[in-house]
């Protein structure tokens, strides 16, 4: 077993610190509504950023120097990474990772040698589950790395394409069985389009439909009691993409008979690119009971693609944090940091530093949410706001006793509708007031 962070240590140390390895806010042990924080918050390590990024973007080559990397051997490296991120986690006091396929081991020359390698490499995580708490938030499937799902996956153009990824995510779903994972997630990375030209839109969205049936019936026989969940994101790498948020996914849910079967893994930055805020894509899910994991990034504005950030705006997981709580949590989902590093960023504290930052970030916004619920102004107000459904003319409306001609009548001869003050600016300084109070 290799040790990479021996120097590295984490302590929370209060809001006070200024140490960028101390905690100011994630106090694990601490109770928030009759419930530890590290409950309310289940993070996870992403694998992917933590251990194979490297810095490199469109433009430039690595920036960063990792001493899993001078390893020569590709089992021996992968072998490496999993103890790093055994490793880095415990420093952490995080409980869980997630993993793609590919992150964990390297592709053979054909399906079977990959899946010998990813066995060897699932037999040393079992052998880390012996000596340490940290366990699988969920697995997937990379579909979208490799070239031969440059049409797509599940939505290709190409059957033995289709037939590779439905052999992939079948392995894939066995290794998070064995690993005792809690979620599996679909995150349709090449299920989408450029253009409509070259595109038969009926029958890959019928494809895509097909291949999560399998995946079903797939889990169903090998007992796999964990949640499915699909990610949404709108675009990058495709112009297009299925799943473009909250309420598309759902609807293809419905449509194809699996909302059942699926919750949705929501990210900040996938819904900042589809237009819509964070909480929005939340108390979607929420309202419509498919509310089941997170992923906890932030992006930049000024940028137009999925730049993954740790978060670090409080406005942002307070307002998520609300939602979460009055959706009762997240359990068995949780909130991975599919957040990396700046390019510049190039020491390996940066990692925890990141993690850190994230990771306070959402325990003030859990603090201040949590502030919001118990003086109850926020539900008073809108308890208010349509108190008008609640008797009379409105709560006939809501018990469906009311038609076109029935509202006719009893508006027809009314004068002037009044309405109330929507108040908005009053209640976003509500907001703020939490916050200063959870510091």
């Amino acid at each position: 077993m290799k040790k990479f962070f021996e120097d590295i240590q984490i302590s929370f140390e209060g809001k006070d610190s200024i140490n960028p390895l101390a905690f100011k806010y994630y106090n694990k042990d601490e109770v928030i509504l009759g419930k530890k924080m590290e409950d309310h918050l289940r993070f996870a390590v992403a694998f992917w950023h933590t251990m194979n990024v490297q810095g490199r973007d469109m433009f430039g080559e690595e920036t960063m120097t990792r001493p899993w990397n001078s390893i020569s051997d590709p089992i021996e490296r992968a072998k490496a990474k999993i103890d790093g991120i055994f490793e880095f986690c415990e420093k952490l006091s995080v409980k869980f990772f997630c993993f793609h396929d590919r992150d964990i081991s390297p592709e053979g020359a054909t399906l079977r040698e990959t899946n010998k390698n990813l066995d060897i490499v699932i037999d040393y995580i079992k052998e880390k589950y012996k000596s340490s708490n940290v366990r699988l938030l969920w697995g997937t499937a990379n579909l979208f790395n490799n070239k031969r799902f440059l049409h797509g996956a599940s939505t290709t153009s190409n059957a033995d394409v289709f037939a590779y990824s439905a052999a992939q995510v079948k392995k894939a779903l066995e290794v998070t069985k064995e690993l005792n994972g809690q979620n599996y997630v679909f995150w349709g990375g090449r299920e989408g389009y450029e253009t409509l030209l070259n595109t038969n839109f009926k029958l890959e969205q019928e494809n895509l439909a097909r291949f999560l049936h399998m995946a079903v019936d797939y889990a169903e026989k090998i007992g796999f009691k964990g949640q499915f969940l699909i990610e949404p994101k709108p675009m990058e790498p495709t112009k297009h993409q299925y799943d473009y948020d909250a309420a598309n996914a759902y609807a293809f849910l419905l449509k194809n008979n699996l909302q059942d079967k699926f919750k949705l893994n929501l990210e900040v930055n996938h819904a900042t690119l589809s237009g819509h805020t964070f909480e929005h894509e939340i108390r979607y899910a929420r309202t419509n009971g498919i509310l089941g994991s997170l992923d906890a990034n932030q992006g930049d504005l000024f940028l137009g693609w999925d730049t993954d950030q740790f978060p670090t705006n409080a406005y942002i997981t307070t307002l998520a944090m609300y939602e979460v709580l009055k959706g009762g949590g997240i359990n068995p989902g949780g909130l991975n940091f599919d957040a990396k590093l700046r390019r510049p960023s190039i020491d390996l504290e940066d990692l925890f530093i990141g993690h850190i930052a994230g990771m306070d970030t959402f325990a003030l916004g859990l603090k201040a949410a949590a502030k919001l619920l118990e003086e109850g102004l926020l539900e008073k107000f809108v308890e208010e706001k349509y108190s008008s459904f609640d008797s009379g003319i409105g709560k006939s409306i809501v018990e469906g006793k009311e038609n076109f001609d029935s509202l006719e009548k009893y508006i027809i001869d009314k004068g002037e509708i009044i309405n109330k003050s929507g108040k908005q600016e009053y209640l976003e300084t509500l907001v703020t007031r939490a916050i200063v109070k959870a510091l």
